[in-house]
């Protein structure tokens, strides 16, 4: 077992733009405060680092207010690295932002280009035997069957499972807490997506805090989602809380600002 969904050495983020506040939303409930949300990116780089990551910090893209969600950008794996497509016509141009960034670390680097293809790295859950990739508003099948294709040759096992209605990306309900455990919602679990796992499900009226990262020794989850934080606690995780509240308001969460990866040597 090499673990190697959880244990990385890399890190890219992106510093939130001023821009941020036009980000893309579901429901409006408000602006983001740009002060708080950078004191909290800052929290995140920091985890980041305590979690044993080089933590690789690019320059904000003040023509993409959503470019600090670097994660919809790419998937990263061992062998190599896979830009994305987004589905939200104004982020295409931040996938190709990102690919000059992977290129300096990755030999191989591949590409979603087909015009009918669209797909987010939100979507995408990768475990130790798989790749879950879950149909949204922003990841057809055509996405998900050419990410198939490009990573065949690696050895991948590419599985299309499905968002829940109303929720933005798979990893919205969803997030690997180790080889063999996920923390989920009840409404993405009781679809059977993840039989053959252990689950810890998140609490009632928590659903937001299914979004965390386990990297490396760490589980770093939003703050205020005290019974969902316990649960962690008591199942053994070392867990690390990090204020969401301005990127939450723009739809994101702990897995969105960053690509957590091991370049191959």
């Amino acid at each position: 077992m090499t673990d190697r969904s959880f244990r990385f050495t890399h890190a890219i983020t992106r510093r939130p733009a001023t821009s941020i506040i036009a980000g893309l939303r579901a429901v409006d409930t408000g602006n983001p405060d740009l002060a708080l949300m950078q004191a909290h990116h800052a929290d995140y780089i920091t985890t980041l680092r305590a979690a044993g990551a080089t933590v690789i910090e690019l320059a904000a893209l003040e023509e993409y207010p959503d470019s600090v969600f670097v994660e919809d950008t790419a998937l990263c794996l061992s062998e190599g690295a896979v830009i994305m497509r987004p589905g939200a016509p104004s982020r295409l141009g931040e996938a190709a932002e990102m690919a000059p960034n992977l290129a300096s670390l990755y030999g191989d680097l591949r590409v979603i280009a087909e015009p009918g293809s669209f797909i987010e790295g939100g979507d995408i859950l990768m475990t130790e035997t798989e790749i879950l990739v879950g149909r949204s508003a922003r990841t057809n099948a055509a996405g998900i069957a050419e990410l198939a294709r490009l990573t065949a040759d690696w050895g991948a096992v590419v599985r299309e499972v499905h968002t829940p209605p109303g929720v933005l990306h798979f990893k919205t309900d969803c997030s690997l807490m180790d080889a063999e455990t996920i923390l989920s919602t009840k409404r993405l679990s009781d679809s059977g997506c993840f039989n053959g796992y252990r689950l810890i499900d998140v609490a009632e009226g928590e659903e937001a805090a299914a979004n965390a990262i386990r990297f490396n020794d760490l589980v770093l989850m939003a703050a205020g989602f005290p019974r969902t934080r316990d649960r962690l606690l008591a199942a053994g995780y070392d867990v690390r809380e990090i204020g969401n509240s301005e990127c939450a308001k723009i739809d994101g969460g702990m897995s969105c600002l960053s690509l957590r990866f091991t370049p191959k040597a």
